[in-house]
């Protein structure tokens, strides 16, 4: 999954939650994201051009604070 901006991708689908890694460290919950939303942005040939146009600011999102217990 090549990418010079998404480090990674998980979906858990019994939640519809897509979480992605950014290569800065900064992670992504968005929430109610469909199944082939995520399948068509896993097969993109852009993973970051396709997260600006078919999923930034398009679904509800909350940052991970992994500092916090």
């Amino acid at each position: 999954m090549p990418s010079s901006v998404i480090a990674a991708i998980d979906y858990d689908a019994t939640v519809s939650r897509l979480t992605i890694t950014f290569v800065s460290g900064r992670i992504y919950d968005y929430y109610a994201v469909p199944a082939a939303v995520v399948d068509a942005f896993r097969h993109a040939e852009s993973k970051g051009a396709f997260f600006n146009a078919e999923i930034r600011n398009r679904f509800p999102s909350r940052e991970r604070n992994i500092g916090a217990a």
